[in-house]
């Protein structure tokens, strides 16, 4: 029995450096999974668009497809962008949608990994304030979800770490390092929760002037390659019993 075939779906972005990161980290799946066909489709801005995707693959003859939502939260295009579009596929593909990608540990230690290759090192930890930077959203499950985060994060060992968000939400960056800062850390990061490159991350980094490191998106960090994998494997299982596999 095949294996089902890994769509991955982006939002996309007029910005570059977005297509060009999702098809890193879509790369480096490939690479960890070799054997397992993974494909990309892009909801706005890039092809090829996810319907398109979907065509194709049935005019192939593909029957089973799990479709994985590159988000970090269970947001609107988790909840009804993405379904949406999956419901008007062609009616010969089977398809389960993923869950999306966060909350997962191994995002965390991606976090982790860009801020140690920003310049901290685990002994700054105790000392370091870090904000925990995401997009932003209206949907408060989403807020809920990242606020977890940061309190969970906190008990790892940072002098503190407090949310922020580049729209929808507040506090905005800016002021979440001031209030790192009034706190009495020594030093103060701040860590993009965001996958990829574009608008709304530039505007965490204009917040983050007054920070004394700025890490890089997540991307295609290993350990992002592996909550894809990790999602893929959760929703493969059901589509594999329901054939029989």
């Amino acid at each position: 029995m095949r294996r089902p075939v890994l769509l991955v779906i982006a939002h996309g972005s007029r910005d570059p450096r977005h297509a060009a990161t999702v098809h890193a980290l879509v790369r480096r799946v490939r690479a960890m999974r070799p054997g397992l066909r993974v494909e990309t489709g892009f909801l706005d801005f890039n092809v090829p668009s996810v319907p398109a995707v979907l065509e194709s693959l049935a005019a192939e003859g593909v029957r089973d497809v799990v479709a994985l939502p590159l988000l970090l939260n269970r947001a609107f295009h988790a909840k009804a962008d993405i379904p949406a579009v999956l419901r008007e596929a062609p009616p010969r593909l089977r398809i389960r949608q993923a869950e999306v990608l966060g909350p997962s540990p191994l995002l965390t230690a991606a976090l982790e990994r860009r801020l140690y290759e920003a310049g901290l090192s685990p002994t700054d930890k105790s000392s370091t304030g870090v904000v925990l930077a995401s997009a932003g959203s209206t949907d408060p499950e989403a807020i809920a979800v990242i606020a977890e985060i940061a309190r969970e994060w906190r008990h790892t060992g940072w002098c503190a770490v407090r949310p922020a968000f580049a729209s929808a939400s507040l506090p905005r960056t800016e002021d979440a390092v001031r209030e790192l800062r009034a706190l009495g850390c020594a030093r103060v990061a701040v860590a993009p929760y965001v996958l990829a490159p574009g608008f709304l991350p530039d505007r965490i980094a204009r917040g983050a002037a007054g920070a004394d490191v700025l890490a890089d998106v997540l991307g295609p960090a290993p350990e992002v390659a592996r909550v894809l994998l990790e999602r893929y494997d959760g929703a493969r299982v059901p589509v594999l019993a329901a054939v029989g596999a």
